[in-house]
């Protein structure tokens, strides 16, 4: 069998600000471990070679050996003579990391549960299933009831719609997915947000491109920075430019009208392909009103926007039902490409999705107070136990990108798993280690949960911040 392999250069770019105050080795194999907890570094990579490893971060190579004995000693490694320092996962009871009792509280999805709809409606559509018993079950567009309900939300949306201009996927992974592998050959430049989904810039990856980032900040309520954007399209000429215009994941930004005309204004100039991610898009709290489609803003341009949906975040995750809406030459492009991945999204699941696209105005609204609630109880807890934090104004989608203030995010998420949290750390939305500094936490959690989690974070963060990661210009120091 093949063993990836990941140069020093590339690991040196996942470690992003890994340095601490405390024994190096140690930092550095706490930070090699989270790349593995969270999926940035696939279990069974074979990891550089030591001497490779020291000279790319300037430390000894005595210093990469204690880091890679660190990481066998708690199960995250095996070494084998002549095939180097591979990464694993530990077996069970094999952790040397004090674990919590009980089952951990996982903060790493931010994902609702199933709305109270959701039961009566899959048996009303298992009961309709016998009608399609007939036919072989393989859908590679879906179905006609289900691209009727898509389309008449967007005709809802103020987004003119019909069935043909709809393609169904599972999830909204696989249309990133599949957009990424039609319309990306390797080595053409895609713009992606930074910070961003990570499964989103995976794809792009992993289809060849090679990503430009521009960023989006809570610093500021623009939230995207325009000219950057705008000057990154017209320098990179990019085939594809992914963004998430409706409470962007992580940071909860939402495009203004006038962004998303200069978005499309500045994508028609280099004929670049505008991909929206829409799947938090009507995750709203306080906004009065879902805007208009990223498509109705393109008017007379020649720009080519694309939109992906989803019912995983309205709806329920377990449903893995998305769809691309696109003009009708580009959905059967989609449909040419997509025979090579699968061949068509579960029949149940889409009759189902068609049963409650009708009611999703009633769904939302139960949605709507549930994140509410997620959302006081975030900002209460965390304005009394970490005030010196700083947590955005949060108008709708489903998670708080917080700002910790100080570069020590995944040693927290490390410290917080052995009182039994999961989180996710703020680099691992990013391209380049980055955002260290940052922490997203979910809103739609009970305000019961949403207090033990901020208790666990207290627990942990008095042993992070006397480790705290020197800024850049101390880093030489600690060589």
């Amino acid at each position: 069998m093949s063993v990836s392999s990941l140069s020093a250069r590339a690991l040196d770019s996942l470690l992003g600000e890994w340095r601490s105050t405390g024994t190096v080795y140690e930092a550095l194999a706490d930070r090699i471990r989270l790349l593995v907890l969270d999926g940035r570094v696939a279990v069974g990579t074979r990891l550089p070679a030591e001497r490779d490893l020291a000279g790319k971060l300037q430390v000894s190579r005595t210093t990469v050996a204690a880091a890679y004995r660190r990481l066998r000693e708690l199960g995250f490694a095996d070494s084998v003579r002549g095939s180097g320092t591979q990464t694993r996962m530990p077996a069970a009871g094999r952790a040397q990391q004090p674990e919590p009792a009980g089952a951990p509280l996982d903060f790493t999805k931010a994902a609702l549960p199933a709305p109270s709809a959701l039961a009566a409606e899959a048996r009303a559509a298992a009961e309709q299933l016998p009608a399609y018993l007939g036919d072989t079950g393989y859908d590679p567009v879906g179905l006609t009831v289900l691209r009727e309900a898509i389309a008449r939300r967007y005709e809802e949306r103020g987004l003119p719609t019909d069935p043909e201009q709809i393609l169904v996927t599972v999830g909204a992974q696989q249309a990133i997915v599949l957009v990424a592998r039609t319309f990306l050959t390797r080595g053409d430049r895609a713009i992606i947000e930074a910070p961003t989904y990570p499964h989103a810039y995976e794809a792009l990856h992993a289809a060849g491109a090679r990503l430009v980032g521009v960023p989006v900040t809570t610093d500021s309520p623009d939230g995207w920075d325009m000219p950057a954007l705008e000057s990154a399209i017209r320098r990179t000429s990019p085939a594809l430019a992914y963004v998430m215009p409706d409470f962007q994941n992580p940071t909860g930004r939402t495009m203004s009208p006038e962004q998303r005309e200069r978005l499309i204004d500045a994508a028609a100039s280099r004929g670049t392909l505008v991909v929206a991610d829409e799947t938090p898009a009507e995750l709203d709290i306080d906004r009065p009103s879902c805007p208009k489609p990223l498509t109705a803003y393109a008017g007379g341009q020649q720009a080519s926007v694309l939109l992906i949906g989803s019912a995983s975040k309205t709806m329920w995750g377990g449903l893995r039902v998305g769809w691309i809406r696109a003009e009708r030459p580009v959905i059967r492009q989609l449909a040419i490409v997509r025979a090579g991945i699968d061949l068509g999204t579960p029949i149940l699941e889409q009759l189902l999705t068609a049963r409650l696209l009708p009611r999703l105005d009633e769904i939302l609204a139960e949605r709507r107070d549930a994140l509410a609630a997620g959302r006081a109880a975030v900002c209460n807890q965390l304005a009394a136990r970490f005030p010196d934090w700083h947590v955005p104004r949060i108008e709708g989608g489903l998670a708080a990108w917080v700002n910790i203030g100080a570069p020590v995010s995944s040693q927290l998420v490390l410290a917080a798993r052995a009182h039994g949290l999961l989180i996710t750390a703020g680099p691992r939305f990013g391209i380049d280690g980055a955002f260290e500094r940052y922490l997203r936490v979910p809103i739609m959690r009970t305000p019961g949960e949403v207090e033990r989690a901020v208790d666990a974070l207290a627990l942990a963060w008095p042993n992070v911040i006397g480790r705290r990661v020197p800024e850049a210009a101390a880093l030489g120091a600690v060589v």
